[in-house]
């Protein structure tokens, strides 16, 4: 297991380091570190290459002039213990942005609230520590866990974003839940268009963030 977790982290600094994917040519000027961190709705389940949510991120600030490398640090089925457990060797050192994106399988697994925020705040408070910057990416409950659940896991995201000063994206998938055209047959996980949505809609949130890291169009 520390093989494969150094080999990892090792993979997410080249992929910085290479301007955000591993085939990218070695005499790139690697750009601004950002990292993706998350389950499967980060790491692309289900779609093709160059189409998951870092990859089209990337692709969108490049298009509009930033000098940005953005990793995939996600993993499909991880929970927010998951990726407590795996964020100091899971984000290298060169990181500047963490885009936070985890809590739908808790919820999708009946996890207490109260434990999944207790693993964000933590995730949180090393990230500060450590002075990298992060934009927190909210979550929903599914109807089917009952308004009592959804009162509880809701609230969490804003709680934690005002505890910590950090940007808040209220909802990932806002504007792709739900809705049979923007997912998978699963119902669960964006297709490329759904993809391409989500990155729109947070591009703003994302640009802000760069600004205040000191980061401009060029």
């Amino acid at each position: 297991m520390h093989r494969f977790q150094a080999f990892r982290a090792a993979v997410i600094a080249a992929c910085l380091l290479a301007g955000g994917t591993i085939g990218a040519a070695a005499q790139e000027k690697p750009g601004l570190g950002v990292v993706a961190f998350g389950d499967s709705l980060s790491a692309g389940f289900g779609v093709g290459p160059g189409e998951s949510f870092p990859e089209q991120l990337q692709a969108a600030l490049k298009a509009k002039g930033y000098d940005v490398a953005v990793a995939n640090a996600g993993v499909s089925g991880d929970t927010t213990t998951g990726g407590l457990q795996r964020l100091d060797w899971s984000i290298p050192p060169e990181a500047k942005l963490v885009i936070l994106e985890l809590g739908a399988n808790d919820a999708l697994r009946g996890i207490p609230p109260r434990v999944s925020e207790s693993n964000l705040d933590a995730m949180l408070k090393r990230l500060k520590e450590r002075g990298t910057a992060v934009i927190l990416a909210g979550m929903l409950a599914p109807p089917n866990m009952g308004p009592d659940y959804a009162a509880a896991f809701n609230p969490i995201y804003g709680r934690l974003a005002e505890r910590y000063g950090v940007p808040l994206y209220p909802f990932f998938l806002d504007g792709v839940a739900g809705d049979r055209a923007l997912n998978q047959p699963d119902g669960m996980h964006p297709t490329k268009a759904g993809v391409a949505i989500v990155v729109e809609r947070m591009l703003p949130v994302v640009e802000k963030a760069l600004a205040g890291l000191g980061a401009k169009p060029t």
